[in-house]
Formats: structure tokens, sequence, C-alpha cells
């Protein structure tokens, strides 16, 4: 167990040696653990902690900053030490300022997570394996399933008084299931979160499902299609162009959002919210990476830009005040700019009337090659998908290989109907992707 406290109190004494007034112990700590099973065996575990402090202090007008994973009283003076010579090299001129905290914290809604042994693990993971093969005499080599666990403990402490602490975990099942039906193959895949067998259970026979439901998919003909976007493929989009909302790609011309508080930047049923006490996430904080304490806002109300999303240097170049958005992917990174639980909030359709109101068109289920095929900077995408025709109002028959292409801000205007159901992604840190299926008029879509 690291001792924090006296890690602290070396920092402390060295950087008031030093003459330094002004500084931030920043202190981040996690640990992550994995079984996967191939075949009828277990394939890969693996365990990990990972974790370090950085420094940074303001010495002669600019900010310096230094990092180590290497946790004693000596290594912290040299810590010091390294701060201050990083912060003469710095040739930046914009204001540097150490936070003092926040008049009030918000309180976490999700519970405390016990991080399971990898008994638990290795065990849970052959029964989900075995479940999955279970479910049908199609299912084939290639299934894999995946249990995991991750904790993170993260400190700030600083100069000016303030003193935070937070930790979160999280547990999950992953299950890929392979059928071979009929000499045709495909596959599918399910997620949860939770370790608990009630959890990881019914991914098998989702997972199977949903692979048997893709055997016979048909080409189609390119066109523009009314297309109903499923809830983890919409999410993906969503954090695919999660930084079009960050102050700081405003401010570098890289977001088209820029000076557009206050303007129509969606269509009216469209609500997009950050929210880190959302009760399915339960990865929470009460402050983010620069002690800022973090909010619920609606960043799109009903189609209307409401704010971006700041850090404390951010906002001050913007003229406004930080919004909680503070991040740091590690100890060592900078500060970035990242949203905690943006979600597309539920309107009133259930998936079947979203078929109804769509009565033909295209049910997205996969998007690969999201990435790859996403140009931030402008909005626009080009993607390769799979799915289902909509067929009479209902789901129909399965399609294959498709491309959909368009603008990520042309689609959130496109949308006409949002789904009740909102699904979640995996978080990654303390960030986390939400969003109910919907329905976009119009789509360009290349077949065959």
């Amino acid at each position: 167990m690291i001792d924090f406290e006296k890690l602290k109190d070396a920092l402390v004494k060295a950087a008031t040696a030093a003459g330094i007034e002004q500084y931030e112990i920043y202190f981040k700590t996690a640990r992550d653990a994995m079984a996967e099973a191939l075949g009828d065996e277990i394939s890969g575990f693996s365990f990990g902690v990972s974790g370090g402090i950085c420094f940074r202090c303001i010495f002669g007008g600019r900010m310096g900053y230094a990092s180590t994973e290497l946790m004693t009283t000596d290594e912290m003076r040299e810590l010091v030490l390294r701060a201050v010579e990083n912060a003469k090299h710095i040739e930046s001129d914009d204001e540097v300022f150490i936070y003092p905290g926040s008049s009030e914290y918000g309180k976490k809604t999700a519970q405390p997570v016990e991080f399971p042994d990898a008994a638990l693990l290795k065990n849970n993971a052959l029964a989900l394996q075995q479940s999955t093969y279970a479910k049908s005499k199609s299912v084939t080599d290639g299934t894999q399933s995946r249990v995991f666990a991750y904790e993170t403990e993260t400190r700030i402490f600083n100069s000016k008084g303030l003193s935070l602490a937070n930790t979160a975990g999280m547990t999950g099942g992953f299950v890929r299931a392979v059928v071979k039906v009929d000499g045709e193959s495909a596959d599918d895949y399910d997620y949860a979160l939770g370790c608990g067998l009630d959890r990881l259970l019914p991914l098998s026979e989702r997972a199977v499902a949903g692979a048997r439901a893709k055997i016979g998919a048909v080409e189609i003909e390119s066109g523009k299609y009314d297309v109903i976007i499923d809830g983890r493929q919409m999410l993906n989009l969503l954090a695919a162009f999660s930084t079009v909302f960050s102050g700081k790609s405003a401010r570098l011309g890289l977001s088209l959002l820029a000076g557009k508080e206050g303007s129509e930047v969606a269509a009216p049923c469209i609500t997009i919210c950050d929210d880190p006490f959302d009760p399915n996430c339960p990865m929470q904080t009460t402050f983010d990476a620069e002690g800022v304490a973090v909010y619920t806002k609606n960043v799109v109300e009903k189609g209307v830009l409401k704010t971006l999303l700041y850090d404390l240097s951010n906002a001050k170049k913007a003229g406004t005040r930080s919004t909680g958005n503070a991040s740091k992917g590690s100890y060592a990174d900078a500060v970035d700019i990242s949203p905690l639980c943006l979600s597309i909030k539920p309107g009133a359709c259930s998936l079947e009337e979203l078929f109804q109101i769509a009565l033909g068109g295209l049910y997205v289920t996969e998007i690969k090659g999201l990435h790859a095929g996403a140009n931030y900077a402008t909005g626009d995408f080009s993607v390769e998908c799979a799915g289902f025709l909509v067929e009479d109002g209902q789901r129909g028959r399965p399609v294959k290989s498709f491309t959909i292409a368009g603008n990520f801000y042309g689609l959130l205007k496109s949308i006409t109907h949002v789904g009740s159901k909102v699904e979640y992604g995996i978080p990654s840190g303390y960030t986390v992707f939400a969003s109910p299926a919907v329905l976009a008029r119009n789509i360009s879509t290349a077949g065959k």
C-alpha cells in the first residue's frame, strides 16, 4: 500500500525548501484484472497495478511539471527540482494558476464495487463460455468470453488548501459468439457491467441470437435511406465526435461549434447531457483533474447548444468558467478536456415503435472502422455497417457490407425520433458515452 501522506509531506517540505509558494500534487493509482476463456479453457489472465505522482508548480511565472512512478521520499525531492527546471524552459505566455477549490462538491450515486479475486474472474469467464456453447449447436471456434475488473484512486493536494480524494471501480463481462450454419459463419457480441453470473449469463443468449440473426445477410442497393441507428452504435458515433464539444477544440478551430452557444445545432428532439452522477455509470468522481467540482449540465438542450466543455485554462481564454471537465489519462499526462457521462437523453419511442414510424429503411446494428472513417474537424464520416432492413414497419432481413456517409452535425439535425431505452458503453477512466436508438432521415448509403 502506497503511503500518500508520507509522500505528500516530503513534496511539501521540498517545495518549501526550494522557495515554491504555489504548487499542486496529483496522485493516481489503478489496478486491473482480466480473465479470458477461449474454447473450453482459460486462454489469458492478467493483473496489473500502475500509478504515480505528478508535481506541478509556478516558478518565474511559468508552470513546471514533473512526474514519477518511484514512490520514495528521495524521489520526491528530485521531483520538485525537475519541475522547477522544466518551468525555466516553458515559452508559453498563457496565464497559469493553482485552483483553490470549489465552494461545494456533489455526491456520488454509484455504489462501491468490491474488487474480485482471480479465482472468481476465471470461474465466471469459464461459466460464461460454457453457457454460450450450450445455447446452440451452431456455436463454433472463435467464441470467447472475458470478465474484467478495474479500480482507481485519485488524490489532489495543493498549496491553496485543496485536499481531495476519490476511489471508483467497475467490473464487467464480454462475450463474442461465433456461429456456423450451413457453411456460413457470423458473429455478434454483448457486454454488461457487473461480474456476478446473474449479470453475465444473459450475455450468452443475446450474443448467440444476434449472431444467428445475421445468417443469410444480403446486400442492398445504393441510395438514400431512413436509418434507425442502434443505441450502442449511436453512442460510438457520439464518442468518436465528442471532441467537437470541447472548448479547446473550438478555440483551435477543430470544432464547427465555435461561437455557436445559443444556436440550434441539432434537431429539437435531441438533448445531450453530461451527467457525472448518472446512476448507471459506476465510474464517478466529485471533482475533475484540476480539483474543480463536477456537475450535471445539458450541453445541447432541445437542439440548442447550451455550453461547450471547459477546463480552467480554456475557460479563462473563452471568458467563461470551467465546467469541471478537466481530465488526465494518467498521472503523467497534461490536462485535457473530456466529458464524464455524455448521453443523448431518451425519447418516448420503443424500438418497435421506431420501426413502425420508419416503415422502411435500414436498422444499423454494427459500425466498423469508425475512428478511421471519421474526420473530427469537419464532422464528416464514411463507415462500413451491417444490420437489417426495415420492412413494413418491422425488423426484416439481415443486410451486410453497406456504407453510410454523412456529417455528424448534419446527422444530429436529421434525427426525427429518439428511442426510450438508453444503452451505455464501457467506461474509459471517468468517461462513458450513452445513447438510445435514433431515427435519422435520408442518409446516403452505398451498397452493391
